[in-house]
């Protein structure tokens, strides 16, 4: 790398890119890290530079900041919106604020809307680059309305502003969102995870409305559903918990794993579908432990509660850093010697029945609901004829309709979470084999 570099981290879990810049004088900044900071780590210790500071766009609501880690762990100084009030030391910038660091200098500039603290970053020489945050992403722009319902058309105003003003950069300048496709926060977020201002002056949807209102009624009607967690996370990301202060996880006998569940715990089967499908701890709620294991995580388990997992060995880090990365940090151990051990201690184990595409329609015919728990915006695009669709997270909710259930979703990850609600909530259910594409290769009906 060579001064103003810049090497982007993505993070498939959850649709964000992190970058790593090259300031010169052997040195680097981080803008928006993760919290699990090991990538950077290893980057820096590869190229021979050391993280100076990390740039933080705003405060984030769906995964905790490695800001703090970084500043504890490497000194790193942290750089951050004034509004968003941090309660550790960093540096607090606003519009027009300068950031130099070794040869290079931001600018920080005043972007609200995706929240109303939020800056971007212009980086002008010895190349341009602005770093985003959620103010303008590839093909859309980011989500206003979690700071409050009370504040999300007023956001979305600020949002319009801020674009724009991001948009009269040089057509040459590179975009560097932190959102982008994947992400909760992302509405009609782009294919691409790099352009520059002027690709996106000549394609993003969001841009080509010049008239306001136009504007915050098309951002507003783009808004799908979020996570229950993303309420937290701004409050946390003021002062994350450090890593090395968490309790540590241990293994945990099946009969004291019995003992918390009934107290309250939230057990989580993080093993295969098909694991969890042929058999399971009864209870048990199946989250394969996956890049997607960190969302449907905050979207079933209400914040701060305790967590115990089943996982395979090789999984456990994994599960935990991904249920970390969004503040989950009462994961207090798994159960020791797996689903084996479960048995043998004779406690009461369930499976799930899995129907191929004929059957299920078979049985549509005959009276069953098919449940698509997919996203309102996969629905829109194809959908079983006859299908009831009820997002996963409504169904999390209680919204669940009532007879012989048949749940589907793309490939079958997702309806398995919301069989094991319906299953443990003594529903009757069943899990369509291969989801809706196992359905469309199976040659029948879909409709738009």
């Amino acid at each position: 790398m060579a001064a103003g570099d810049v090497h982007a981290i993505a993070d498939e879990a959850l649709g964000n890119t992190s970058y790593v810049v090259d300031v010169g004088r052997n040195e680097v900044v981080v803008v928006d890290p993760r919290r699990d900071v090991e990538e950077y780590l290893r980057l820096a210790e590869q190229l021979g530079l050391e993280i100076v500071a990390c740039l933080e766009t705003h405060l984030h609501a769906d995964f905790v900041s490695g800001s703090r880690e970084l500043a504890e762990t490497e000194g790193a100084e942290v750089i951050a919106p004034r509004g968003a009030a941090l309660h550790f030391p960093h540096r607090p910038v606003s519009d027009g604020d300068s950031v130099p660091f070794g040869d290079v200098e931001f600018t920080a500039l005043h972007t609200p809307g995706h929240t109303p603290e939020h800056v971007a970053y212009l980086l002008t020489e010895p190349v341009r680059a602005v770093f985003s945050g959620g103010s303008l992403l590839v093909g859309g722009a980011a989500r206003t309305d979690l700071s409050g319902d009370d504040r999300t058309r007023d956001l979305a105003g600020s949002q319009f502003g801020s674009m724009q003003r991001l948009a009269a950069l040089p057509d040459e300048t590179s975009l560097c969102p932190t959102h982008g496709g994947g992400s909760f926060c992302s509405t009609d977020p782009g294919p691409r995870s790099a352009t520059t201002v002027g690709e996106e002056r000549r394609s993003n949807p969001l841009l080509g409305l010049v008239d306001e209102t136009a504007f915050v009624d098309r951002l507003l009607s783009g808004f799908g559903s979020y996570p229950p967690y993303f309420l937290h996370l701004r409050e946390v990301n003021r002062q994350p918990p450090l890593l090395e202060g968490l309790a540590q996880l241990r293994p945990i006998a099946p009969m004291e794993v019995a003992d918390a569940v009934g107290r309250g715990a939230w057990f989580i089967d993080a093993r295969s579908v098909d694991e969890w499908t042929a058999e399971h701890p009864r209870g048990a709620i199946s989250i394969a432990a996956r890049p997607e294991f960190a969302s449907w995580l905050g979207w079933v388990v209400p914040f701060g509660q305790p967590v115990i997992l089943l996982v395979s060995d090789e999984e456990l880090e994994e599960a935990l850093r991904l249920a970390r990365r969004i503040g989950y940090d009462r994961v207090d151990g798994w159960v020791d010697g797996g689903m084996d051990a479960w048995r043998r201690a004779g406690l009461p184990t369930g499976s799930l029945e899995v129907v191929r595409p004929e059957e299920a329609q078979r049985r549509l015919e005959a009276g069953a609901t098919l449940l698509d728990v997919r996203q309102r915006s996969e629905w829109m695009r194809s959908r079983i004829p006859g299908s009831v669709h009820v997002e996963l997270g409504d169904i999390i909710a209680g919204r669940r309709p009532t007879g012989e259930l048949i749940t589907f979703c793309g490939h079958g990850e997702r309806s398995a979470t919301a069989a094991s609600l319906l299953l443990r909530d003594g529903g009757r259910v069943a899990n369509l084999s291969g989801g809706f594409s196992g359905w469309k290769r199976s040659g029948l009906p879909t409709e738009r």
